[in-house]
Formats: C-alpha cells, structure tokens, sequence
C-alpha cells in the first residue's frame, strides 16, 4: 500500500523521467490535481447528455470496428461497456515489468486529466485505487498493434472490473481476489469508460519510457568504455575538442565530454598520424545516437499529457478522432534503433582494433608476452554477432501494411513491438559495453597505461570482475558477470559521478 508514500499530483501536463520512474518503483502515490477532475467532469457531463438524447456516441452506446453501425439499448449499456472490456483481454506471452504497468496507469489517468476523453471521474478514481494500493495488473505484452493497445489495456480493464490477474503483495493473484485482499471493490464501468480504459497507447508509451532511459544508461557505458579503448589504443582527442567547437547539439554534446576526459589526465600522445574513423568520428556516432535518443524520448514525454482518445469531447463536440496511432513516437524510437546500429558497429570496430595488432605494438589478440595462448582473437566473434543482432533489428517495421475490422483499421505502428526490439538492441549494447570494457583494460595493461578519472573506475570495475588474461580459459562466465557489473545501478552512478553529462543524466533522471 502507498497510503505512506509522497504524494504525487497528476495534472495532465507532461511527465518527466524522474517522475515516471518514482512511479514505476511505486515510491510515490499518484493523486489527480481538483482542476483536472474538473474537467473530467466536464466532458463527461457532454457524453451523458449526448447519450440521454439518444444520439450515438461511438463504443459508449454504438459497437467498435466493424460493428460500429450497431446501436445499442440503454437496457444494454451497462452490460455491452462490461462485455467489451472482457472481448480485448487477448493478449498473449510474457508479462510486462510491473513498474512498466504502473507508469501505464499513472499515463493513462494524466492524459484523462485534459478533459477531452469523456470518461467518468470514477473511473479515474478507480484506477488511483490500484496505484494506491498497488494493485498491479498482469498485462501479457503481445496484443496491440500499435494503434491503441486495446489487448494490452484490455488487461488492466479487467482487473478493474475483478476479472483477469494481478500482482498484489508480490503474489499473482486472480483480480478478484487481489483487489479484496487490497480493500477495493471491482468497478462497474458506465458507458464511455470501457473504451476510455482500453483505447489508448499508454502501455506502449510507458515502455517506450522505460527503453529509453535503459538505452541512455547503456549509451553512457558505452562512452566510458570507449574512453578505455580510445586511450589503451592512443587515438588523437584533436577530433573530440574540434566536434566539441564545430558540431551540432549532439556531436558537440559527445565531442566536449571525451575531450573533458582526456584533458582531465595525461592523455598518451597519438600512435598515428590520421586514426581509423572508428576513432576519429567517435563523437559524430556518439552524438548521432545522443540526438535520435532525445528526440525519441522528448517525444515520449509529451505523449504522457496528450489525449490519444478516440471519440474526443472539444468545445461540447464530440468527436471521431486518430489520435490513437502514436506514428511520430514509433519513427522517433526506430531512428534511434538505427542510431544504435552505427553505435554497434563503431564498437566493433574498435574491439578489432584492440586484437589486431597494429596499434600501439599491442600484441596480436592481447596476448601477454611469453605465454603461450590464443588470447582474446576468439572474443571478437561474439562482438561481430552481437553487432549482427543490433542491425537486424533496426530494420524500420512501422509502415507495414496490414487491414483489418473490414477495412476500418488500415493503419497502425506496431510501437509495442518496435519497443521489444529496442529491448533486445539495449541488452546487446550492455553486452558490447562488457566485452569493449574487458579487451581494454587488457590492452591498457599491455600498454603499461595509467587510467585516471572515469577510465580508472572502469578499468577497476573490469579488472574486480575479470583478471588479466594470461593463459586461455573460459569466458562464457565472465562476460556474464561483467555485463551484469557494468550495467548495474553501482557502476552508472559512479561513471556519471565521475563525469557528469549533465543534459542527458538530468533529462534521464540518472543521476
């Protein structure tokens, strides 16, 4: 139960990083602001007064997709809202996060807030008793195709009602029994609210939130890492201090974080008069994937304040609306999976770099001189699939073609599944980021290097984890275990404590 936690107030204006995730983690209540409730009431009294006079009202008193020529009885309103929301309980495969839920929620209920869906106030009331009492619907997370997650809220609408399953007090429970150990009665939804609960984008939304912020976490790794390779490899940091001057937002942002970095220790003098362009266009791939990330993620959190509702009350009208197709959200994320594709492929680079032989007089596969080993050749194998795997998934998917509901629904984004890729695209780069991080510090102590500031810490984190390789041995193991190290809570505070990048860790709540 939250009922001790710190009040949070939704207003209907945009969440933030910070906010979603004090939410997610159930470290904070969420309560609706009186002047957004006012609203609700507002628009809602329009819906009732549109109903009493007979007229229809799409999905309140008429049928949805196909059957929207179907005009319900006021004898059947109460029983047809309750019966749709048992028709989109559809969804199949592995439950989302529970902190992905509760942020879907709390989304759900701030953009209601606006005052433009028609729903009850109750409504709204009744999902802050499930953030109150954290009552967490189990939402399976295959069933939308990304305009409006109708299968995927359809879940978390039937947990209001007592039907479906929920997480209450770490245990999965049938909804009936979750919400009477909570104290909550089911809710009886009125005409209008059964579509308002289902008919929105707010679980696509809030994991596109929570990917994010995962990849901006996995993206600040991957810097630091860089850093590693960058100094064990002696590249030039001319290319870092000329984007830091020259650039745009991103390449600038990148290109004075790596030269505050090297400027901050004794930076070995260049091993070559012109680097590869893996090294000298770090800060244009960096800052690529910086620009595309907060373009995605700025987009998302405006999508947290803005009705995706459809009908719409505006003026005392309502409306058909096609607000439900968050289409600039899903180009926004796939831009950002290209971006991750050419970070990917900049990292491999580098790991070859490191292992070829060429660089520095670094011994071919960082072997250490006198043993008798294979060393670390065998390693870039893993970092070309992991490469493989990234790029294969940054193929844009958003504009297949597809109908459906008799040619009423010809459009959609598939923004859920664009976020499951992402997801995949996120745990790789955590895996690079280990694997960077291991050959480096290797590399770093075949060169007799000296890291200092946030290099230095990495290179502890990695040498805590993996010692330096001498002999061959298994090392399935071990990168497991410095993935998990390196992408922890631990290692992302102390890289960004260490060097801060103040516009991304602010914006991402990570620091």
């Amino acid at each position: 139960m939250l009922a001790s936690a710190e009040t949070f107030y939704l207003t209907g204006e945009p969440l933030g990083f910070a906010a979603l995730e004090a939410i997610g983690r159930a470290a904070t209540r969420p309560m609706a602001c009186e002047v957004g409730m006012g609203r609700i009431s507002a628009s809602r009294k329009v819906i009732a007064d549109r109903l009493a006079s007979g007229l229809p009202v799409y999905g309140s008193n008429t049928g949805v997709g196909s059957m929207k020529d179907k005009l319900w009885t006021v004898d059947d309103l109460m029983e047809f809202n309750h019966n749709l929301v048992r028709a989109h309980h559809f969804g199949t495969g592995e439950p989302f996060s529970l902190p992905i839920v509760r942020k879907a929620m709390a989304i759900r209920i701030n953009t209601a807030l606006g005052g433009y869906s028609g729903c009850s106030p109750e409504l709204v009331d009744a999902f802050l008793a499930l953030l109150e009492r954290d009552v967490v619907p189990v939402v399976r997370r295959h069933g939308s195709m990304g305009c409006a997650d109708i299968g995927l809220m359809g879940q978390v609408a039937s947990v209001l009602t007592g039907e479906g399953e929920a997480f209450f007090q770490g245990e999965r429970l049938p909804a009936e029994i979750a919400l009477a150990r909570a104290g909550l009665q089911p809710f009886r939804m009125q005409p209008r609210d059964a579509l308002a609960a289902l008919s929105v984008n707010a679980i696509a939304h809030a994991a596109a939130a929570d990917v994010t912020r995962e990849a901006a976490k996995a993206i600040r790794n991957l810097m630091v890492t860089g850093l590693m390779s960058s100094l064990a490899l002696g590249a030039s940091s001319d290319p870092w201090r000329v984007a830091a001057r020259l650039s745009g937002h991103g390449e600038a942002l990148a290109g004075r974080w790596f030269s505050a970095q090297a400027a901050s220790c004794a930076w070995p003098k260049p091993s070559a008069i012109h680097d590869p362009l893996s090294l000298r266009m770090t800060a244009q791939v960096f800052g690529a994937c910086l620009d595309t990330l907060m373009n995605a993620a700025e987009r998302i959190v405006e999508a947290t304040a803005q009705t995706d509702d459809n009908p719409v009350v505006i003026d005392e009208h309502v409306m058909a609306s096609g607000g439900s197709l968050p289409l600039s959200t899903a180009l926004y994320v796939e831009a950002a999976q290209t971006g991750f594709a050419h970070l990917a492929r900049n990292v491999l680079n580098r790991c070859v770099l490191l292992s070829n032989g060429v660089r520095r007089n670094l011994p071919v596969n960082l072997v250490a001189p006198g043993e008798a080993a294979t060393g670390f050749g065998p390693l870039v194998k893993l970092a070309v699939e992991l490469y493989m795997r990234i790029q294969s998934l940054a193929v844009p998917i958003s504009a297949q073609s597809i109908v459906v509901a008799g040619g009423l629904e010809e459009e959609a984004t598939f923004l859920p599944l664009i976020v499951e890729r992402m997801e995949s695209q996120v745990r790789d780069l955590h895996q690079l980021a280990a694997l960077e991080g291991m050959l480096s510090a290797q590399a770093i102590d075949l060169a007799g290097d000296s890291p200092e500031g946030v290099a230095a810490v990495a290179y502890e984190r990695v040498r805590s984890v993996t010692p330096f390789y001498r002999k061959d041995r298994l090392l399935s193991a071990e990168i497991e275990a410095l993935d998990r190290d390196l992408a922890c809570p631990d290692a992302l505070a102390s890289f960004v404590a260490a060097a801060p990048m103040d516009d991304v860790d602010a914006f991402f709540a990570l620091a």
